[in-house]
């Protein structure tokens, strides 16, 4: 008894037997483990009545929450982002073989293709799409497949007429930064494939190349603003959001924030883009399905970032070195 109500007298003052310089090595000032093994800053706020301490704590305990519990899915996490991201363009390749006749209408009649250039545009693409699906899944010559990919947005941007339109803009913005996203993936597991680029090193790629997924994954927020009808939902959801992609986009608290946006894409996807719930012959069920499609290939890419981190060039990793 005397032992534990001398423990914080310090050493030589009579706190400990004269033949102790120090606390005896097996002595251990929390035996049942009841306190927190971490510094309290990761959980509790250094100043209690510092709302932006507490915000911090508040982050730092979701982050690791968000750690825990996808450590089940982490093996996984790459598979399913990468599918994620091209379902689109597998979308997309459907549609135009099932609607060939319509496609062929509209590039003629609108789009003034001549005869055979339209036929040959269709064809292009869908191949395209098909075999840069096929090879970014399979991670199989993952640059060629990005290339290819990236290629079908800005031709079918401009074959459509759509390359001015601000929502289809933004939201292709965040499909390129999915398939950025993807080739930095390959980047970490084939290294040898980019050993181009000499005045930069391996890592300094992969940090420009999260660095600029990070920043075009958020685009499609901003779409997602400047289009509906305006509510009180939507404008808590819209604030929330910005916050979340401001977060993304300069790596800090990035695995969290990116989780949270994947939450939150994923319910709106399925609440406002339920083109399943659109009759077939409604032409509002394209656009719908269109938007569900290309906001999957979204998740993916934040799928991709919570799996591999930030990256060098974020606040968390500047703290890390600090």
């Amino acid at each position: 008894m005397t032992a534990r109500i001398s423990i914080a007298r310090p050493a030589g003052q009579g706190g400990y037997p004269p033949s102790y310089s120090s606390a005896p090595p097996s002595y251990s000032p929390d035996p049942h483990g009841l306190s927190n093994p971490r510094p309290s800053a990761g959980y509790r706020a250094a100043n209690p009545d510092d709302p932006v301490e507490k915000l911090r704590a508040y982050a730092s305990q979701a982050e690791d929450y968000v750690e825990i519990y996808s450590q089940p899915l982490k093996p996984h996490l790459p598979a399913i982002g990468r599918f994620l991201i091209v379902v689109t363009f597998l979308e997309d390749a459907l549609r135009i073989m099932t609607q060939w006749g319509d496609q062929l209408w509209y590039l003629q009649r609108h789009r003034k293709f001549p005869w055979g250039i339209s036929h040959f545009f269709l064809l292009i693409n869908v191949i395209t799409m098909l075999v840069g699906s096929g090879a970014v899944i399979t991670k199989r010559h993952t640059e060629f497949a990005v290339g290819g990919l990236l290629g079908v947005v800005i031709i079918q941007g401009f074959g459509y007429g759509l390359i001015f339109d601000l929502n289809f803009f933004l939201r292709n913005l965040s499909v390129i930064g999915g398939l950025v996203m993807v080739m930095t993936e390959a980047m970490f597991t084939n290294k040898k494939r980019f050993a181009g680029l000499p005045s930069l090193s391996e890592n300094d790629r992969k940090k420009y190349f999260l660095l600029a997924g990070r920043v075009l994954l958020i685009f499609l927020f901003l779409g997602f603003i400047l289009q509906g009808e305006w509510t009180i939902a939507r404008f808590f959801l819209s604030i929330i959001g910005l916050a979340a992609c401001g977060m993304v986009a300069v790596g800090f608290k990035a695995k969290w924030s990116a989780s949270f946006l994947v939450v939150v894409l994923s319910i709106f996807n399925v609440f406002v883009n339920n083109w399943w719930s659109v009759h077939s012959a409604h032409p509002q069920r394209d656009f719908l399905k269109y938007d569900f499609f290309q906001t999957l290939s979204i998740v993916g890419g934040l799928i991709l970032l919570v799996n591999m981190g930030p990256g060098g060039l974020s606040v968390d990793e500047k703290k890390k070195t600090y």
